[in-house]
């Protein structure tokens, strides 16, 4: 493989393709195939794990065909070594020289993107904090199992909207703290809505499904509206493309909430409610788990 652009040649090339002498003074972009990358969790561990490198460097994801660009000087063994230490299979696939206009407008870009996604986030961070206070309160009221975890599905929405926003600026270590504690704090609670779920089964509930149905509504326009957000956005970076994911499965949540309260009208049964607690407490341990398996 050669280094290619402005006339220069690679040296020192190893068996595994790395470039390990390139000129300090030099700027550069070397693009990396990462066979593992197919999600948003995996932009953020790449993020985690090239923040704090020096010098700085600047990174463009291409997640649905496994593309990772990096804007860098001469540090493009100690990029390598961090990739490789996170066993996602990333290769580099050329490298060559950048102007420093190409660079700035590279940084200028990411700045630009960065400033808008934090706008949205904002909008996402408010509307799913809102709706988990009231669904939690109705869901109380109406003794809503539902209603309960879905709110629930909302506060973890809030606290990754919310850790998003912390990030900004903050150490890989701060990010990956404040990503554990939103996890912890995920955890904790659903295995809360669990328990008072297993406590219905055992003792009884009257779920009020007028309430389930009119709140599951509410809660399914409040999604929709992250959707809308989202939209145009949700193909610029990892925490757009995790907002979009996780909003259009609070949809489903929402449909299976609605759902469940006519049954529990039709039927008079509460199980409807139980069974739709269950799954969605079941959703928020699964994304808690993922978020605690991060490391830095």
């Amino acid at each position: 493989m050669a280094l290619t652009g402005k006339g220069q040649s690679a040296e020192n090339i190893d068996d595994k393709g790395t470039i390990s002498t390139l000129q300090p003074d030099k700027i550069y972009v070397s693009q990396f195939v990462v066979s593992k990358m197919d999600c948003p969790s995996e932009e953020r561990i790449i993020q985690m794990a090239l923040e704090g490198i020096e010098p700085d460097v600047v990174l463009e994801f291409d997640t649905p065909n496994r593309m990772l660009k990096v804007f860098h000087s001469g540090n493009l063994v100690a990029i390598q070594s961090r990739l490789d230490s996170l066993s996602l299979g990333a290769k580099i696939k050329d490298t060559h020289n950048l102007d420093h206009d190409e660079l700035s407008q590279a940084i200028a870009s990411a700045k630009e993107a960065s400033l808008k996604e934090g706008t949205i986030l904002k909008w996402l961070l408010a509307i799913n904090a809102t709706m988990f206070v009231v669904e939690l309160l109705v869901g109380w009221w109406a003794q809503s199992a539902g209603l309960i975890a879905d709110s629930l599905d909302m506060l973890a929405d809030a606290s990754i909207y919310g850790v998003a926003l912390y990030a900004v600026g903050r150490s890989a270590k701060r990010k990956l703290q404040a990503a554990h504690l939103s996890g912890w704090l995920q955890l904790a609670l659903a295995l809360g809505v669990l328990s008072e779920v297993i406590r219905r089964f055992m003792f009884g509930s009257e779920p009020a499904s007028t309430l389930m149905m009119c709140f599951g509504v509410i809660a399914l326009i409040a999604n929709a509206t992250c959707l809308i957000l989202i939209f145009k956005s949700k193909d610029d970076g990892a925490h757009m493309k995790a907002s979009w994911i996780f909003s259009s499965n609070d949809v489903i949540a929402n449909v299976g909430v609605i759902l469940a309260g006519v049954l529990v009208a039709m039927t008079g049964s509460r199980y409807p409610d139980l069974v739709i607690g269950l799954l969605i407490s079941g959703l928020v341990l699964h994304g808690a788990h993922r978020i605690l398996k991060l490391k830095s």
